[in-house]
């Protein structure tokens, strides 16, 4: 595995070419193939892209990307290529065109290489609910790489890709970054255009990159973020130069520890790995200051009660008739419609579109949806006061480490459960980035969470460039 700073050193002592560095990720997937962890391979492509790419580096018209080579979540959209969402039902789809993502990685000459494995429509955290089978960990083949985004941090950490793109509802980037020991960052709600994106619950989705060093994800959110007029919820926020504000300085910082995320439920080797980084920030002379979000409690109710319902609303377009799976030899449109979604979906997509649609119904409107939409107003508030008073926040990622294949498949509360540090951050719509912190005693990585205000990534950079040499 090398960084891309390496890769770039050492195109400019030419002693590689984008080519070769394609060529060698390709080799790593083929021998690698039994993890899973890309659903498609584009190598005639990919190969050909390196060219050109070795081309703009002879004359000097590269872009700033030259030389990384990526993996990209399959529920973004690339022109010519499947985009299955981990779905059955999407499972001979081809994209039309491609996301503003993929079009600013392509503008920034990133080659591109194939789509990663995920949960079927990102609804997961391990990466089990996949229809062409589960993602597995290089290490450990028997316990899960997190999820949704399992695939694209698995061919980050295994020498798959330079980076990856992934997509984080309600903790999809940060809690496989976590499990995986990379780095995953969440940006702000409309910092980076949706276009392109398949829907699971829009006013929470949010794509981002996977990495091995800060500088790394810095450099590609940089290309990414950004206003895009085909994004009705795309902000028109100046991007500030992220790589500049990797000083490795903290001095005079204000980082807020919440307590409500540090209780009984914490493992305590993620307890004291935390707390002996918060000690490094404190000694090198950030402030620390404990802080109160008082309806933490409610986030993964009101996160499951909305979510759902967006994705009842979006997941209704897949019914057989305009694309996708349709169930053949039926009788009429309405066999149609229940054959083809009941064969199509997988068992955690329709619960999720069961629960949602319950929520949504008229007899249950208020008592669910509408009062959890009272609720996420309250979180909301809980992190503006907090950031009237801190610069960034610092919490676990995931209560535990990666656990076994199978261990929470039967049980979905406990499974929701494994993102209860990580959907504030959505239903707030604040940024988020995971970084490594250390392992517990089974050699398993333990994953921090920093978390900013609104547009906040700057700080979160800076803070996690400090703690990844610290």
């Amino acid at each position: 595995m090398k960084s891309f700073d390496v890769l770039r050193a050492e195109l400019s002592a030419g002693t590689t070419t984008c080519e070769r560095i394609t060529s060698g990720y390709l080799r790593t997937i083929e021998e690698k193939k039994h993890l899973n962890a890309l659903l498609s391979v584009f190598p005639e492509k990919a190969l050909e892209q390196g060219k050109i790419v070795d081309k703009k580096l002879q004359n000097g018209t590269a872009g700033p990307l030259a030389g990384m080579v990526m993996a990209i979540k399959d529920v973004i959209c690339i022109k010519d290529e499947r985009v299955t969402c981990g779905s059955k039902i999407l499972e001979n789809f081809i994209s039309l065109y491609d996301a503003t993502v993929v079009q600013r990685l392509r503008a920034a000459d990133a080659v591109i290489i194939g789509k990663a494995n995920m949960d079927e429509f990102a609804m997961g955290s391990s990466t089990e609910n996949s229809a062409y089978g589960r993602v597995k960990l290089p290490q450990d083949e028997t316990r899960i790489p997190g999820g949704s985004s399992g695939g694209s941090a698995v061919a980050v950490r295994a020498g798959m890709s330079t980076t990856s793109l992934g997509s984080d509802t309600g903790g999809s980037i940060r809690q496989p970054a976590a499990f995986r020991g990379v780095i995953g960052l969440k940006p702000t709600y409309g910092r980076v255009s949706r276009y392109g994106l398949v829907a699971y619950a829009s006013s929470f989705d949010s794509i981002g990159p996977f990495a091995l060093t800060t500088k790394d994800t810095a450099s590609v959110f940089q290309v990414i973020a950004g206003h895009d007029p085909n994004d009705s919820t795309s902000a028109e926020v100046p991007v500030p130069d992220y790589l500049s504000q990797l000083t490795k300085d903290v001095k005079g910082l204000r980082v807020g520890i919440p307590k409500e995320y540090f209780g009984e439920a914490l493992n305590s080797e993620i307890r004291q790995s935390i707390e002996k980084k918060i000690d490094v920030l404190r000694s090198n002379g950030a402030i620390i200051t404990e802080v109160n979000l008082p309806h933490t409690e409610y986030t993964i109710a009101a996160y499951y009660i909305l979510a759902t319902a967006e994705a009842s609303s979006n997941l209704a377009r897949y019914d057989g008739a305009r694309y996708g799976y349709r169930k053949e030899d039926v009788h009429d449109l309405s066999e149609m419609y229940i054959k083809s979604r009941s064969e199509g979906f997988g068992t955690e997509v329709k619960r999720r579109i069961m629960l949602g649609t319950y929520v949504l119904s008229a007899g249950y409107y208020d008592a669910y949806y509408r009062k959890g939409q009272k609720v996420r107003r309250l979180i909301q508030e809980d992190f503006t006061k907090a950031f009237e008073k801190v610069d960034c926040l610092i919490t676990p990622t995931s209560p535990s480490t990666a656990f076994k294949a199978g261990e929470k498949m039967n049980d979905p509360l406990q499974m929701y459960l494994s993102d209860i540090y990580t959907t504030s951050a959505n239903l707030a719509g604040i940024p988020g980035i995971s970084i490594p912190c250390g392992e517990d005693h089974q050699g398993l990585p333990i994953g921090l969470q920093i978390l900013g205000p609104h547009f906040g990534e700057s700080t979160l950079l800076r803070v996690a460039d400090f703690l990844e040499t610290t």
